[in-house]
């Protein structure tokens, strides 16, 4: 069993960036593919970012190409999501969550073990 803790979210201004980050209770993190989605109110969750075990590939939606960055420290069991740029349409519930033995995961389904979430709200 694997527990994820996101901390982080806050409001900002449109412009402005914020460092989300999500510790694992596991000292098998690094066997982990790890990623991000966010839920906005009304709509779907949808994939954001993800990072491979090893550091060695990363994947962004095209939504925040460019503008997001996912960082892991496997010494430290934990993931990050920097946000640069943020808009008013990333105002969400962001939800890190860990997935075994997958390559470059996109799909919920996909992953075993998520977060309680994070509210980001961008303000224009």
């Amino acid at each position: 069993q694997v527990q994820l803790v996101e901390s982080g979210g806050g409001l900002v201004q449109a412009g402005g960036s914020l460092r989300l980050s999500c510790a694992a209770s596991t000292g098998t993190f690094a066997r982990y593919t790890m990623g991000w989605f966010r839920q906005a109110p009304g709509k779907d969750r949808e994939f954001v970012g993800t990072i491979s075990r090893n550091v060695v590939w990363t994947a962004y939606a095209d939504s925040v190409k460019g503008r997001f960055t996912i960082s892991r420290d496997n010494a430290q069991s934990t993931v990050y999501l920097q946000m640069n740029s943020l808009k008013p349409e990333d105002t969400a519930v962001y939800y890190c969550a860990a997935a075994g033995g997958v390559t470059m995961p996109r799909s919920a389904h996909e992953y075993a073990y998520w977060g309680q979430g994070t509210q980001v709200t961008v303000s224009s």
